[in-house]
This record gives C-alpha cells, structure tokens and sequence, in this order.
C-alpha cells in the first residue's frame, strides 16, 4: 500500500513538472503621452501659418495642464489650429481629462462657443496645406453646456469622412452622442477605443456614447457650400480620388477652434504588438499584430 501512494506521489509529480504555466493576463501599459512640461512629441499646425509655428502661444504648457490659449489673439481670423501627435495609430485606446474656460473669440463662427475636440485618423501635420481650415480626419467632437440647456458631448463630426453608424451611412457631417451635460470649468473624463478601420468608440465618464464604423475618406469634406476648396485644400482632387478608401490609421490632433480648453492625463494604449506567445514582450491585449517588434 506504502509502494501504491509512493507510486502514485511520483506519477503525479511528473504530470505537473510536464505542464507548462499558465500565463496570465499582462497588465496594460499605458503610455503618458503629454509629459506635463512641454510639447516635446507634438506638432502644431495653426492656418495661415507654418508648420510649429505656435502662433501666439496658442498651445501652452502650465501646472502640468496642456492648454488652448487666446489671451495674446486680438482676433480669431479664421486661425483654426491643432496640435498633432507625432505618431501614427490604428489600434488603440485613449484617455484624457478636459474642462472648457473663458469665452470663445467675437469674431469666430458661432457655432465654435463651447466647441473643441480631438482629431482621430487624421492626416498628417506635415500634409496639412498652409491655409487648410481642417486635417482630414474624423472628430470627437466636445462641447459644454450654456449653463441653461442641454448640451451633448462626445459627438462625431466628419470633415473629409465618412462613416456607418447601425449599419447606415451617417447622414450630414455631424452627429450628437448620447451624453449628460457638462458645464464649464468642470473636469470631464474622456476615453476612445479606435480599432483600426472597423469599430470607434466615444466615451464620456463610464458611458459609450457613440459608436460608429466602417471610417472611409469622402463625404465633399464637409458638404454643402463648405467643400474642399472652401477648406482651403488646393489638391482637392487628391481626395476626391480617394473617397471610399479605409481609413485603418492616422494620428491623433487636439484641436483649437477658437474656444479655450484645458487637456491633462493624456495616456494611450496601442493595441498594436508583439503577438507571438513565446516572446518577452507578448501582450494578450494586443489585436493587431507588428512581430517586428517581438523580442526574445
């Protein structure tokens, strides 16, 4: 019986030396992207003005906040700026924090009180014309209330875009989420998931309020009387000759539109990596694969 138990200790002991550990999940690596001192990372392209040219200190580090500043504009003059992430995303998720301040210039287009946003799958700073209003790209857009009414945020504008949302083409150029109010000079948390060409998301707080689709360029950039040309786009046939092309990536642009805001805690995860099991640096997050990146 001793020999039987003795036997048995052994067999058992070689089956769980045999089995190889299970992994667990990998902690998300979250990468700051704003370091809180300066705009080390980021390009700005301001209309009228040159590429880094940061037209009277439009974009401004202070108290570890990014802010879009207009206390040295004596006019807005159409200067419709946004500050670009220097590297190009498909699959990832982003979160930040924003509050609105102050007032919107007199002179700027009335529907920019209240208005800012962040730029995704956008063309580049570099590819952006001199007078170019808007980048190609698709918005999340963020506003806040007049302290009166309601005021969605989290919408999705389109300027040179297209999308599906419940599997029908978006009608128009913008379109409200489904979101509280938020007033100025309140902090609001922000999240966006972006898989590549399939499915974006919108999220304010911890709700989704948006969801949208099948992103492609085209649209007659924003339609209407508002066209290329309008939006200052010389080359417009470039796009137009690209419309119904996926758009599987891009990079990531604050915007200032004339309405100042503040951004801070601005953090990604690329979903993009190493997805061969037997590397170091495999992460089961990942969803789309870059073995280049694998080490071993």
């Amino acid at each position: 019986m001793i020999k039987y138990s003795i036997l048995l200790l052994l067999l058992a002991t070689i089956l769980l030396s045999s089995c190889k550990p299970v992994k667990q999940s990998a902690k998300e690596d979250w990468q700051t992207i704003f370091n809180g001192k300066d705009l080390t990372g980021w390009d700005i392209k301001i209309t009228k003005h040159p590429l880094n040219e940061n037209y009277r200190s439009t974009f401004l580090v202070a108290d570890s906040i990014l802010r879009v500043s207009y206390k040295d504009y004596q006019k807005f003059d159409d200067q419709f700026g946004h500050l670009y992430y220097q590297t190009p995303l498909s699959y990832y998720k982003l979160q930040f924090q924003y509050r609105f301040t102050g007032n919107h210039l007199q002179d700027a287009p009335g529907y920019a009180d209240r208005n800012s946003g962040i730029m995704l799958h956008s063309q580049s700073a570099e590819s952006v014309e001199l007078n170019q209003t808007f980048p190609v790209s698709l918005e999340m857009q963020l506003m806040s209330s007049n302290g009166k009414d309601p005021q969605a945020t989290g919408n999705l504008c389109t300027p040179g875009t297209e999308v599906y949302i419940n599997g029908k083409p978006l009608e128009g150029h913008c379109i409200n989420a489904v979101s509280k109010t938020y007033n100025k000079d309140v902090w609001v948390n922000a999240a966006i998931e972006v898989y590549g060409d399939s499915v974006i998301r919108h999220i304010i707080e911890t709700d989704t309020v948006l969801t949208y689709s099948k992103p492609t360029i085209g649209g007659g950039f924003v339609g209407g009387t508002y066209n290329w040309a309008v939006a200052h786009i010389s080359d417009s046939l470039q796009w137009i000759n690209k419309a119904g092309t996926p758009l599987k990536e891009g990079y990531i642009a604050l915007q200032a539109e004339s309405q100042p805001i503040d951004f801070k805690n601005i953090k990604l995860l690329n979903l993009v990596g190493c997805m061969d099991t037997t590397a170091k640096n495999y992460k089961d997050y990942f969803i789309k694969a870059d073995n280049t990146k694998c080490r071993y």
